[in-house]
This record gives C-alpha cells, sequence and structure tokens, in this order.
C-alpha cells in the first residue's frame, strides 16, 4: 500500500510539477486539476439534474438586465483577448507557420502568458451561459453541442495554460475570441427587448463563422505535421479529431435550423407569419381591455341604430 502510494505521488509530482511551466503553475485554479474539475462537475450535475429539477415547478426567471451586462462583460472581454492575441504575438513576432512556446520570464513572453490564462478564466465563466438557460427554463438550447462545447473548452484552456502558455496553440484562442465578439454582441442585443429585434437578422452568419473558425484552426494546426518549431507535435493528436468534430456538431445544428438554401423561403415565412401571430396576440392582449371597455357601448350604438332603422 505504500509503495502504492508512493507510485501515485511520484506521477502526480511528475504531471502536475515537473511537466508545468513554472511561470504559470501557481496561478489560482491552475496548480491543480482538482478545482476545475470539481466546478465543472458541478456545472453538469446542476445543469443535467438539479437545475431542471429544481426550475420544474416554478416561473423562468426574466434576468434582463443580468443578461446585458453579463453579454456586454463577455463582449469587452473577447475585444481584449482578440486584441492581446494578436498585438502580443500574432501580428508582431510569431510565426504563421510554426511557432514555439516562449518560457522565458520576459515581458513579452509574460504578457502572453496572461492572456492565455485570462481565455482559460473566460471559458469558466462561460459556464454561466448554460446556467442561465436552466433558470430561465430555455432547456431546448441545452443541447449536446452545447455542453460539449463548455465542457471541453475550459479543460483544454486549462491545459495550454499549466503547460503551454503561448506559441503556435494560440491561434485558436485569437479566432475564438473574435467569433465571441460578435456572437455575444448578438446576445447583448437580443436580451435589450423587442426593438432590437431588427438588428439580429445576421444570426445565421454567427454559425457559419464558427465552422469556418474550425476550418482555419485544423488547417493552422496541420502545419504541425510539416514544421518543427518545438511546439510539440503529439498536440495534434487533440487538436485535429476535435476540429473535425466540432465543424461537424456545428454543421449538424445549422442544417437542423437553417435547412438547405432552397428551404431558406419557406423557414421565412413561416417565421414571419409566426412573428406576426404573436404580435397579434400580444397586442389583442395590451389592447383587450380597452376592446372591453368600448364593447357595451359598440353594442348599445348598434341596437340603437336597429331600432331607429326598424321604426323608418
Amino acid at each position: 500500500m505504500a509503495l502504492s502510494n508512493n507510485s501515485f505521488s511520484k506521477t502526480y509530482h511528475r504531471l502536475f510539477v515537473e511537466l508545468a511551466d513554472p511561470r504559470t503553475n501557481d496561478w489560482f485554479l491552475i496548480t491543480s486539476p482538482v478545482p476545475g474539475l470539481t466546478i465543472l462537475g458541478l456545472y453538469l450535475y446542476f445543469t443535467l439534474k438539479w437545475g431542471p429539477r429544481y426550475m420544474a415547478d416554478k416561473k423562468p426567471f426574466q434576468l434582463q438586465k443580468t443578461l446585458v451586462i453579463y453579454n456586454f462583460i463577455q463582449v469587452f472581454l473577447s475585444i481584449w483577448l482578440f486584441y492581446e492575441g494578436l498585438d502580443a504575438g500574432w501580428l508582431r513576432t510569431y510565426s504563421w507557420k510554426c511557432q514555439p512556446v516562449d518560457f522565458s520570464r520576459s515581458p513579452e513572453a509574460m504578457r502572453v502568458a496572461r492572456g492565455v490564462y485570462v481565455y482559460f478564466l473566460a471559458k469558466m465563466s462561460e459556464l454561466l451561459d448554460t446556467i442561465f438557460f436552466v433558470i430561465r427554463k430555455k432547456n431546448r438550447q441545452i443541447t449536446f453541442l452545447h455542453m460539449y462545447h463548455h465542457t471541453v473548452m475550459p479543460m483544454i484552456s486549462w491545459g495550454a495554460t499549466k503547460y503551454y502558455p503561448g506559441g503556435h496553440g494560440t491561434l485558436i484562442g485569437v479566432i475564438n475570441s473574435f467569433v465571441h465578439i460578435v456572437m455575444y454582441t448578438y446576445y447583448m442585443l437580443s436580451a435589450m427587448g423587442p426593438q432590437y429585434q431588427r438588428f439580429l437578422f445576421w444570426k445565421r452568419h454567427i454559425t457559419t463563422l464558427q465552422m469556418l473558425q474550425f476550418c482555419i484552426t485544423f488547417i493552422h494546426s496541420s502545419q504541425l505535421l510539416f514544421y518543427d518549431c518545438g511546439y510539440p507535435r503529439w498536440s495534434v493528436v487533440f487538436t485535429l479529431p476535435n476540429s473535425i468534430f466540432f465543424y461537424y456538431l456545428f454543421y449538424d445544428f445549422y442544417y437542423k435550423a437553417y435547412g438547405k438554401p432552397s428551404d431558406k423561403k419557406a423557414k421565412s415565412e413561416v417565421k414571419n407569419g409566426t412573428c406576426g401571430q404573436e404580435y397579434s396576440e400580444k397586442n389583442g392582449t395590451a389592447n383587450g381591455h380597452i376592446t372591453d371597455k368600448n364593447y357595451s357601448a359598440f353594442q348599445s350604438n348598434g341596437e340603437v341604430r336597429n331600432k331607429i332603422k326598424k321604426d323608418n
């Protein structure tokens, strides 16, 4: 038993201390995988079991102001990450073919490492997307794609922060941050109320942009198979299949949500008809008191007119 515990301790120390980047290993949530995995475990339990059960007999929360503020913060954070990724590396000193990690403590290297760490924290904060879906009872939006994306990305970004905070793999985060600028802007405008609905005609293009990012990621990561700059080639074992899988999931979502190009007109007509019906129902509800209030007068006037006609 003692030998077994000693072997476990050596393996743990090897994996999570010796192989880790000493610059980032002591940062919050990075030292050990336990805190992050605990958060993800609680997230999955709340989303898949406890949350829906708790909300079963309760009215959905509205959270309009909360959602506007939350999405604004995500937009601001994504803009900062996108700028940092470009200014600290990809538009200056980084090679588009193959870029190793700078493990020094130079200001430039530490800037990139901090950017990777903030990206990880951003992925953790995005778990709130699903929490908000649950308490607003938007269960149809909690798909396998959504759950897989929100569970895997924190783990990938944690590994990048702990072992390789910089270099070739950071382009994925830069592109993803740009996509999130667009996506969370859409969410923010959507949460601001129906008066902004006319600005939200570009929803389908967000999914197209998401699929494009995985095409770029696949091509960029595959360059490691042909160029050797010191960045670990074994990383393609994870990045390439994951890019393909993500692309398939987003393509499947796009096809189910929007269909073939020939179906766009039909779907648009159905959607407009539905919106018109909802608009009429909302107006009917809003103006119902006025209609009911004037109905007696209208009926009385009608009876008087009928009586006059008969007398004539």
